[in-house]
């Protein structure tokens, strides 16, 4: 060990600035932003109507049970990939009740309704080995054609981006062409699956 005579100067340590806590202003951003995720935010649709976008809460079980039963067949066979004429309640407490390690979902709620309704879902499932994303996400016919996909698709792209994921990616029906061009429209690339061609694999890359 050396030792340094006192009438030399002391060369200051580099201060570690992970070790700081960030200035009170950045941080009050931060939580700002972590309480306004929370609550989720007001938006209004192309005709006027409002929803809230929200995260996805354990209190939706219902709502997303409601949800189902106004899906027709197709549609629950494009989104779910099966037949099920009602979405059994332990399949929607896990819809529900999600790990937030590594799991997002967000919700758009129809507060005007009593009681309220759910008109659209996403949600992403993060696989830490590759740093990609799964995404999956459902819109109520009567409320298609509104913007609630394009809504919804961004949240999971800016929650990607929060949580640095590098890809998000999903499987879509070759019949899904609602979901496909609003793929295309936010730069997603897709490729043919050979092993099952009437499924596409539409996935972007992020920064």
């Amino acid at each position: 060990m050396s030792y340094t005579r006192h009438d030399e100067a002391v060369p200051m340590a580099p201060i570690e600035s992970e070790t700081l806590p960030p200035r009170s202003n950045k941080r009050f951003a931060q939580e700002s932003q972590a309480a306004s995720r929370a609550c989720g935010e007001q938006v209004t649709l192309k005709d006027g109507r409002e929803l809230l976008l929200r995260p996805i809460q354990g209190t939706d079980v219902d709502a997303i049970r409601r949800c189902f039963t106004r899906l027709d067949p197709e549609e629950v066979r494009m989104r779910f990939m099966l037949s099920m004429r009602e979405l059994p309640e332990p399949m929607a407490q896990r819809l529900c009740n999600i790990n937030h390690e590594h799991e997002a979902a967000f919700v758009l709620m129809d507060e005007q309704a009593q009681p309220e309704e759910l008109r659209g879902v996403s949600r992403i499932h993060i696989d830490e080995t590759t740093n990609h994303a799964e995404f999956a996400i459902l819109v109520e016919r009567a409320w298609t054609g509104r913007g609630l996909g394009h809504l919804l698709m961004q949240q999971l792209i800016d929650e990607c981006n929060h949580r640095g994921v590098d890809e998000i990616w999903g499987h879509v029906l070759t019949q899904n062409n609602p979901m496909l061009d609003l793929c295309r429209e936010l730069g997603f690339k897709h490729r043919m699956l050979y092993d099952d061609p009437g499924m596409q694999l539409m996935s972007l890359a992020l920064d």
